[in-house]
């Protein structure tokens, strides 16, 4: 899975970024369970996997936020 970058997940709805954050979720769980069994062959994978996760999370509880402050 190629890094999904913040400013294209902002331009993303909200369904879309939890499917991302779906997507990164299982291939990090894959890529955990294959660095077990396994050599990786590209061990940098789990990293970005971590990041677009953590892009995800980030984005939906600005957003999250920034309905809850006007309201």
């Amino acid at each position: 899975m190629s890094t999904t970058k913040a400013r294209d997940l902002r331009d993303m709805s909200d369904e879309q970024i939890r499917l991302v954050w779906k997507d990164a979720a299982e291939a990090l769980f894959r890529l955990k369970l294959q660095a077990q069994t396994e050599k990786l062959a590209k061990p940098s994978e789990i990293h970005k996997n971590r990041r677009t996760i953590a892009r995800c999370q980030t984005i939906l509880a600005e957003r999250q936020k920034q309905a809850a402050s006007t309201t």
